[in-house]
Order: structure tokens, then C-alpha cells, then sequence
């Protein structure tokens, strides 16, 4: 099944934007480790949209109840079930496009994939939605990683051009990045993620929209985990990557710049720190070598495109009667995703992370 990822960790999210609910049913996490929901809550609520003009005005409460797999504060180790109620719909705006394909959006695609039958309101299965469970589960395996002492991270790296400072990607602490957390617009830098916003307000001002990037980081990920070839941590971790909606492209360390280094300048030299442990002076691989992390920090960037939905007017088709049409979009989307994507960049990083830590000696 497309929507069920099956690993040492298996998890299934489920629902549609429009329907009665969206969800997720977890299996295979370690029993016996204590959440706190509250904390889940807070990371889901930095997805959830702001009161201002850089993001969608639909408003969900995005409140999972828990079905199973979690009693007395404690993961069971039975399947963890929770859904979402969808409660904000406005599904009369997607009346006029049963057969009228948005572009940039996964209608056409969707309705040859599923003859027809797809549920095209607000995007269905497709949607950016579907990323509420998605950040829960991925709250849950960070509260986990962090008992021991890993520390995942993200930030605004970019919005149209006007760009961030990136992490160090050397020494970075869990200061730096609980710092970040806390920020309702998270960069690095304030007066760069000021500028950030007046871009996103004047692409919606124009009934337009705008792409950025997202840096994540990953800290005392220990060396070892991972394996070479198909199961790799680049390999986990860009497969749940890519399962962000409007995520395009990604790069791990030094990424499409080592394609302009010679090897001297890429490879990063190794090391015995003061603390006896093998250290790189540079972190041009990002953490990974073969698939497996080096102990150095994780580093990833994640590209995303403009949001699709857009109230330009725009020329299509009819599928149905294989007529072209010109399309102007109503009802309520986000002028630029960015924000709202990076704890969904992180969950996913989380979940990556804790899959192969599940193979670590002494977990």
C-alpha cells in the first residue's frame, strides 16, 4: 500500500482532506517508552496555520485521540492508533473541479490512478493534510531519541531567494535547536525571516505563491547505523521525505556543491578529538557515509515548490470531455508551505533516525 511505510518501524496514514478524519496506526515502536502528549501537542501546533497572512486561514484543531497502543503514559507495544477529526472543511469550494485539473496538483494524476474514483476535495489523500499524523508519529519517535540524547532539528533555510544562515554543521547543540523550536517563524536569523514574511505577503497579495528550502540537522546520532545500498539512512530518510506533498528535491552535507569540488576539497579529514572519539574536521558528507551515519551531525536540505493552489487565472482541461478550460482556484490555501513544512521535515528525520536506531546494540 502507497500510504504504509514498512520498515523495522511500520506505520499506515490514513484519511482525506475533506473527510471525517485523518489518522495514523503505528506498529513495531518500543514498549514501555513514556510520551508526553502535551509535547505532542506542542509539535503538532507549530504545523498548524498562523494567524496572519503567510498561511492558509482553514483552522483544525489537529487534536489526535488515541485508540490503542498507549495506556498509563506508556507505548504498549501494540499497534498505536490515532485520528484527527477534520472539522474546518469548506468543500463547496471544490465544486467546480471534479474534472478540471489544478495545475501543479495531483487531480489528473490521481483520477487516472484511481479511474475516477479519488476524493479530489482540498487535494483528498493528496493533500498537504495528510502531514497532521504524519508529525504525530514523528513527535512520539523524537520524544524517544531524545531520552537518548538525539536532538533533531529545523529551520527556514530559504523563502524565494532571501536566505538564512545555516547551522553549524560542526557544532550545533540541542540549545540551538530548542531555540528555533520556539520561534513562530523559525530561522536563524530574525531580520531574514521579517523580510521572509513580507515576500510570502506580497506573493498572496498578487494571488501568487512562493517556494523555499528547509535545513534540518540531526545531533549525537551515533556512528554505525544504517546500512549500504537500498537501506541506507539517506535512502530512509529522503523515501519519508518525499512523502511531505510539494517537496521536490533533497541534499544530504555539501550536496549539489560537491559536483564543483575536487576530492581534496570535498573529503573530510579524519580525526581523534580530545574526548578520544574519531571526528571529521569538515562535514561535506552530512553525517553519512555509505549509508551509514559517521557520528558527525546529520545535515539535509529540502526543497519545496510553490504551493499550486494559486487565484491567478489559469489555462487546463476538462479530463471528462477532454476540452481546455481556464481555471481561477477559490477557497483557503497557504501563499508559501515553507513554514508550516519544517516540523514536518523534522518528523520525518525523526522517524528515519529511530527506524535504524531499533538495530543499535543496547537500544
Amino acid at each position: 500500500m502507497s500510504s504504509t511505510w514498512k520498515n523495522n518501524i511500520t506505520f499506515t496514514v490514513f484519511g482525506e482532506s475533506h473527510g471525517k478524519a485523518i489518522g495514523v496506526t503505528i506498529d513495531d515502536l518500543p514498549a514501555g517508552e513514556s510520551i508526553d502528549l502535551d509535547k505532542v501537542y506542542e509539535f503538532m501546533a507549530r504545523r498548524a496555520p498562523k494567524n496572519n497572512a503567510t498561511s492558509t486561514q482553514r483552522r483544525e484543531k489537529d487534536h489526535p485521540t488515541i485508540v490503542s497502543g498507549f495506556y498509563n503514559g506508556k507505548t504498549t507495544g501494540t499497534p498505536l492508533c490515532a485520528f484527527i477529526p477534520n472539522t474546518d472543511q469548506h468543500s463547496k469550494d471544490y465544486s467546480n473541479l471534479s474534472k478540471l485539473a489544478r495545475p501543479g496538483h495531483a487531480d489528473y494524476t490521481g483520477a487516472l490512478r484511481y479511474r475516477g474514483f479519488n476524493d479530489f476535495r482540498g487535494g483528498g489523500h493528496f493533500s498537504g493534510r495528510l502531514t497532521a499524523p504524519l508529525c504525530f508519529v514523528g513527535a512520539i519517535a523524537g520524544q524517544i531519541l531524545e531520552k537518548r540524547g538525539i536532538y533533531v532539528g529545523a529551520h527556514i533555510s530559504e523563502i524565494h531567494g532571501i536566505a538564512d544562515k545555516n547551522f553549524d554543521p560542526i557544532n550545533t547543540d540541542k540549545d540551538a535547536i530548542r531555540e528555533i523550536r520556539s520561534k513562530d517563524f523559525p530561522v536563524i536569523i530574525d531580520v531574514q525571516g521579517n523580510e521572509m514574511v513580507k515576500e510570502i505577503e506580497r506573493a498572496r497579495n498578487d494571488k501568487d505563491s512562493v517556494g523555499g528550502i528547509i535545513e534540518c540537522i540531526a545531533i549525537n546520532v551515533p556512528a554505525g547505523i544504517g546500512s549500504p545500498m537500498f537501506d541506507g539512512l539517506e535512502n530512509s530518510i529522503a523515501q519519508l521525505v518525499f512523502g511531505i506533498p510539494a517537496v521536490k528535491g533533497i541534499e544530504f552535507g555539501a550536496g549539489f556543491d560537491t559536483a564543483l569540488m575536487t576530492g581534496s576539497e570535498n573529503n573530510d579529514e579524519f580525526y581523534i578529538n580530545d574526548r578520544g572519539h574519531v571526528v571529521t574536521r569538515t562535514n561535506n558528507h552530512g553525517g553519512i557515509l555509505g549509508g551509514i551515519s559517521s557520528g558527525m551531525p546529520i545535515t539535509l536540505r529540502v526543497a519545496f515548490k510553490p504551493t499550486p493552489s494559486i487565484a491567478k487565472p489559469q489555462e487546463t482541461v476538462d479530463y471528462s470531455a477532454m476540452k481546455n478550460e481556464t481555471l481561477e482556484i477559490k477557497g483557503r490555501h497557504d501563499p508559501c508551505v515553507v513554514p508550516r513544512a519544517v516540523p514536518c521535515v523534522e518528523a520525518a528525520v525523526n522517524l528515519a533516525i529511530l527506524n535504524h536506531m531499533l538495530d543499535y546494540p543496547n537500544f
